[in-house]
């Protein structure tokens, strides 16, 4: 089934912005677009505001409540048309594996949106788009990101692993839960969050082999958004290193002397920059070829994502 991803209906070009624009991304357009299905929202079309239309802010009320102001006259209050709004949409999104929102928008910035006190005064970066705030509290599991981010390479490339990686499990988990489905999934997926955080890495090992202590509907949730949390953080080089290094463990038996040497070097030139991430793990495929080790060939470190991204290159 086609990846589903939420996506700010300006990020893909529609003229919805405040200003009749769009922020068009090439990213999305271009490289991410052949792999995925996107479902575009812009929460202030939605809402019965045209484009373009007086610019929206956030501002807090005399209770220190968040609200949805019109810029020029805060007397015209979107707040709960945009909260009655996203209580009947966001049911409806279960199914996402990621979201892309427009950074910066009161509506859907994720993040160090500017935030205005009751008299009007700037408060700073401090705000989240109440639509975007509203869809984190829903889905806390749910990976999201910002157009602007995107052009960050290790933003971007965490970002599509924590997408793929959530539509696997929402793949393998699709027709019912079980233990069984979560002990192969986790075997698969084990390296790939050991790159990303090595306590989570214990963490995740503890909660399946605990298993059995927990609700199902319980388990199946809690895994998912320890997984995201877990992925979230940004892979190192010292990381990734390690996990090669465990990698290579597992073919010790099978590697003559010279292999062996000729894998450590190009995994250590990997950790001093020399080389991209994509050079060790492609020694190690070619070994596995050629000695066949199913349970190593099964991570999905190897390929967390559609090679055609170009993301380790």
């Amino acid at each position: 089934m086609a990846i589903k991803i939420g996506i700010s209906a300006c990020v893909l070009g529609e003229k919805v912005r405040y200003d009749g624009g769009h922020k068009a991304s090439a990213f999305c357009l271009q490289q991410l677009l052949p792999l995925v299905s996107y479902v575009p929202i812009c929460p202030e079309m939605a809402i019965g505001m045209p484009s373009p239309r007086p610019a929206i802010r956030l501002q807090l009320d005399e209770k220190q409540n968040v609200r949805l102001v019109q810029s020029n006259d805060t007397r015209i209050d979107h707040t709960q048309s945009m909260l009655d709004y996203t209580a009947k949409t966001l049911p409806r999104f279960s199914d996402l594996s990621g979201y892309i929102v427009c950074a910066k928008s009161p509506s859907c910035g994720m993040e160090r949106v500017r935030l205005f006190d009751a008299k009007g005064q700037q408060l700073g970066k401090l705000g989240v788009g109440l639509y975007t705030h509203q869809l984190m509290q829903k889905y806390p599991w749910l990976p999201v990101e910002e157009d602007g981010r995107l052009f960050d390479a290790d933003l971007r490339e965490n970002f599509i692993c924590r997408v793929f990686s959530c539509h696997d499990y929402q793949q393998t988990m699709r027709d019912g839960f079980s233990i069984g489905k979560l002990v192969a999934f986790h075997s698969r997926y084990k390296f790939l969050v050991m790159a990303h955080s090595p306590a989570a890495y214990r963490t995740l090992g503890r909660l399946v082999a605990q298993a059995k202590l927990f609700a199902p509907d319980e388990l199946c949730q809690r895994y998912l958004l320890e997984l995201m949390q877990a992925l979230k953080n940004i892979a190192t080089r010292k990381q990734h290193t390690n996990v090669l290094q465990h990698l290579q463990g597992f073919l010790k038996h099978s590697l003559n002397a010279d292999a062996k040497q000729e894998l450590t070097e190009l995994i250590h030139r990997y950790r001093q920059g020399f080389v991209p991430l994509l050079a060790p793990i492609t020694l190690l495929q070619h070994h596995l070829k050629l000695q066949p080790n199913s349970y190593v060939s099964s991570q999905r470190y190897f390929e967390p994502y559609p090679e055609s991204l170009g993301l380790r290159a």
